[in-house]
This record gives structure tokens, C-alpha cells and sequence, in this order.
């Protein structure tokens, strides 16, 4: 199976499309393929339990389902630091399980390593 790197910058902005992400991130894993998540931008804003609370897409769920998923599976999840301290979001106000934080240079890291790359 492919390791596949969803980088996902979509904030609470486009509800839809954000939750489109999350909900194409946790089929990466029901497909049984390896995801690789890094999350940055207003995304970051996604990842705390009220910003996920908040946002459910036309068609493409509840993102906090989505990200119930995430935790169930073996994700390998990425957050920006930068983007989240500039939002004022602790690493532990973070709702997926074991997210590190993560500069540019492992989202290029990442990027060179996967075999797929997704972006929303």
C-alpha cells in the first residue's frame, strides 16, 4: 500500500472543503494505505475540539468524526508550529493524538518521502 501525505491549509472558512479534507485523510487509512498529515495555515484553527465542533461540510460530513477516525487508525500527524502559535493554538489544544508540530522544512521532508501527495 502507498504512504499518502494529505497537506491540508483549508480553514473553518470553507466548511465543505475543510471537511472534504479530513474526510479524504481518514479514507487514506480505511483504504489501508499509510497517511501522513500535515496540517497548516488556517487549518491549524481545525484541529482544536471547538474548531472541529464547528464545522460540518455539505456532503462531506462532520469533521470531528473525521478526525475520530484519525485517531482511531496509525496516522502520522503533522501540524504547523508557526501557524499556530500566530493563532494563539498550544500544541496541547491539538485533538489528534500524538501531532507534533512542524516546520517547513518536514513538510518538504515529507513531501520527497511519500508516495502520493493530496492537497486541500
Amino acid at each position: 500500500m502507498a504512504r499518502i501525505l494529505v497537506h491540508v491549509t483549508v480553514g473553518p472558512s470553507d466548511p465543505t472543503k475543510a471537511a472534504l479534507a479530513f474526510l479524504v485523510a481518514r479514507t487514506v487509512i480505511e483504504e489501508g494505505h499509510q497517511l501522513v498529515l500535515f496540517v497548516a495555515g488556517d487549518g491549524v484553527s481545525l484541529l482544536t475540539a471547538e474548531g472541529a465542533a464547528s464545522v460540518q461540510g455539505i456532503g462531506t460530513g462532520k469533521l470531528s468524526e473525521h478526525l475520530e477516525a484519525i485517531n482511531a487508525g496509525t496516522a502520522e500527524v503533522y501540524f504547523s508550529g508557526l501557524s499556530a502559535k500566530a493563532r494563539n493554538i498550544a500544541p496541547e489544544d491539538i485533538a489528534l493524538r500524538g501531532a507534533s508540530p512542524g516546520m517547513p522544512n518536514k513538510l518538504v521532508q515529507l513531501t520527497a518521502e511519500c508516495d502520493k501527495v493530496i492537497s486541500y
